[in-house]
């Protein structure tokens, strides 16, 4: 436990953010499993519609340094390969 003012502080700021980053990576799954879902349902638009959402989330993760780029890039090319399979 941290006995310096500032410290404490960190310790505050930190968890705040914590709590964000948990946020957006949650909302960023469920993007893709609601993708997932709707491929493996064979539901073409509105599979179309959730990879835009999905691929979207991905990019805004990448800026605000919740996954790296590469993943981000491997996760989208995924899912395009799985909607491409659906047409």
């Amino acid at each position: 436990m941290p006995n310096i003012k500032s410290a404490k502080k960190r310790v505050k700021v930190i968890e705040k953010k914590t709590a964000i980053n948990l946020a957006h990576k949650t909302a960023l799954k469920t993007a893709i499993k609601k993708f997932e879902e709707a491929a493996a349902n064979g539901d073409k638009e509105n599979a179309k519609i959730l990879f835009s959402e999905a691929s979207k989330k991905l990019d805004q993760g990448v800026g605000q340094g919740i996954i790296h780029k590469n993943n981000a890039a491997r996760k989208k090319s995924q899912l395009a390969l799985k909607l491409a399979k659906l047409a």
